[in-house]
């Protein structure tokens, strides 16, 4: 039986299983199922794509007008169940379709030829190596100038204007070049089902002069996509399932913990499932926060080697079988490759191949089917949580602030973690943010993203739009740093204009304290600005906006009263200041982990 796909099934946001369906966190048009007439004007290429992008559960699509996409914009613009959001530049639209895509499953951006292009691409580049399906439109060059001698603007100056395609091949799972109005329904389909079924990036390229010209492939209305559901081999399955069982189910006190791949194998559920049945300890990965309940009885907090949560990487590195689910072992989310894990005791479980010890291994099998049937095969040991809850000391508090005394970085923290419900959300900027997010815990449906593998200063920005305008219904609350707020700043506009209530953190102090803890120097040291006077200017009078400074404790409680209680539909930026050498204690100890990793010298030739 064949599976339809809508709004795909992400672990976190309210989706829908069938293509056409209504998202439940959006205005959606329903489909018609009458034809077109050919003769119509609305049996055009433009139409249908944006038909199409409405059908898997894109309702806003951001974007940045040039010349090449000017009359593509106009067909989407004029879909009723699509909203244009326009950016101040193409990278942070390309962070915005990320975070819509974390929300919604998908996310979609039209920049125009090359200029816009080579700027979205390296928020593309984030999305490929976050698996999330961004569908990356881009108005191209004239049909007719394919294929001759022409030098055209926004290029290199060459005749060969390929080098746009080029670069997107290496970070986006398919490319559709549609200068032809014959196969262009084909090519248009092809790489949005591609873009769902491998849940990656795809870019698709559309000639300005095509968009509003009729053809007959596109007279009637788009019938919605029935993909074809991957399988697990079954007896690689079974097989797989009885070895696990066997090497788990000797073990003393093994432990589970979530990774990252989980969403992208949509196993969130399944891994929970096989939790409630087997009464492991379970953790995450930090890149992984958001994806298991935190409120599970047996959650233990985050795994990250020296810098996890209180008495969770003992659990972990003293057991005697560990299952991970999903994981990526960088050098980041390994410490500079210093956890103390060995392989003959994992179970380590991809979206589709599970490898148990040193040997063997298990191909064509889904994570989502292996965790279903594996918790139907082991014994329940709780032995790894008891071990836990043994040794669990409760986390004492930040010294109480003296009157009027400069604020400090787990002051401010301490109060967003009041703030967080389940009709919020976390968005948590690179940098020190990482840290101090990842210790905060996470109420039932909650939302919590942040950009672990790619780590691009100034993603929060673009991400909390897109994540704020695929879930209205949850308030974001955004935690930047100074650093990466000055790469991304001018789409707080956008947000403005969308009429979004988000809470901004900006931490302001004076600099990259990231990599002040990783190499410091003078390049670490950054302009400071008026920040709130930044946003004041960008407000302008125009939307609901509300800024303030804050520099002690009692600032800050009034704050953030102010922002939840009468300036709650507005967008609230607090501008936090601390001193420069105010970070978590995790940072100063993953700061040097890495700084070591970075600087091995070459090995001997």
């Amino acid at each position: 039986m064949d599976t339809k796909i809508g709004s795909l099934d992400s672990c976190k946001a309210a989706t829908c299983n069938d293509v056409g369906c209504l998202p439940s966190n959006g205005a959606v048009s329903t489909i018609q199922s009458s034809a077109v007439p050919y003769n119509s004007v609305e049996a055009t290429l433009g139409r249908h794509l944006a038909r199409r992008l409405v059908q898997i559960g894109v309702s806003d699509v951001f974007s940045v007008p040039g010349d090449f996409n000017l009359t593509l914009l106009d067909h989407l613009i004029a879909e009723p169940g699509l909203n244009l959001v326009g950016c101040c530049n193409e990278l942070n639209a390309g962070y915005a379709a990320d975070g819509y895509a974390r929300a919604r499953g998908v996310g979609a951006c039209v920049v125009t030829f090359t200029v816009g292009g080579l700027s979205v691409l390296n928020a593309i580049a984030g999305a490929y190596s976050e698996n999330l399906p961004v569908i990356c439109i881009v108005g191209g060059p004239n049909s007719n100038d394919y294929g001759t001698n022409r030098i055209l603007h926004h290029t290199i100056g060459l005749p060969d204007f390929t080098q746009e395609l080029r670069c997107f091949q290496t970070v986006t799972c398919y490319q559709a070049v549609v200068n032809n109005l014959e196969d262009a329904h084909e090519l248009i389909d092809t790489a949005i089902s591609t873009a769902l079924k491998e849940s990656k990036p795809v870019y698709i390229s559309v000639s300005c002069n095509l968009p509003a010209i009729p053809h007959p492939t596109f007279s009637r209305e788009p019938v919605p996509f029935s993909l074809s559901p991957r399988l697990s081999n079954k007896m690689g399955l079974e097989a797989a399932v009885e070895a696990a069982a066997e090497f788990l189910n000797k073990a003393v006190k093994p432990v589970m913990v979530g990774g990252p791949k989980l969403r992208v194998a949509k196993a969130c559920d399944a891994f929970v499932q096989l939790a409630d049945a087997n009464g492991y300890a379970l953790a995450v990965m930090p890149s992984a926060k958001g994806l298991v309940p935190e409120h599970h009885p047996h959650f233990i907090g985050t795994y990250w080697g020296a810098v996890s949560t209180a008495f969770c990487a003992e659990i972990v590195e003293s057991a005697d079988a560990y299952i991970f689910a999903g994981p990526i072992f960088n050098d980041y989310s390994s410490v500079g490759y210093s956890l103390l894990l060995k392989k003959e005791k994992s179970i380590i479980l991809q979206p589709d191949r599970v490898v148990i010890g040193n040997g063997p291994a298990f191909g064509c099998i889904l994570m989502k089917d292996f965790l279903i049937a594996l918790s139907k095969r082991l014994k329940k040991n709780t032995t790894a949580y008891e071990n836990y809850h043994r040794i669990y000391v409760s986390e004492g508090h930040p010294p109480k602030s003296e009157p009027k005394e400069p604020l400090r970085v787990n002051v401010l923290f301490e109060h967003i973690q009041k703030m967080l419900s389940g009709e919020t959300a976390v968005i948590a900027e690179t940098g020190d943010s990482w840290f101090n997010c990842q210790k905060l815990k996470l109420p039932p449906g909650c939302g919590y993203e942040f950009q672990m593998q790619y780590g691009s200063i100034g993603w929060s920005v673009g991400a909390t739009l897109g994540y704020a305008q695929a879930v209205p219904d949850k308030r974001v609350i955004a935690c930047i740093g100074d650093g990466s707020f000055q790469v991304t700043a001018q789409d707080v506009s956008t947000m403005l204009r969308c009429e979004q209530n988000t809470i901004i953190f900006l931490i302001n102090n004076g600099g990259y304290t990231i990599e002040v803890e990783i190499h410091d120097g003078p390049y670490n040291v950054i302009k400071n600005w008026n920040y709130t006077g930044l946003v004041d200017a960008i407000h302008n009078g125009e939307g609901k906006c509300w800024t303030t400074k804050v520099r002690c404790e009692e600032e800050l409680v009034e704050a953030i009263a102010t922002a939840t209680g009468e300036k709650r539909d507005c967008l609230c930026f607090v501008e936090v200041i601390v001193h420069k050498d105010d970070t978590s204690k995790e940072l100063l100890e993953w700061g040097s982990r890495v700084s070591a990793a970075n600087s091995r010298p070459p090995n001997p030739q």
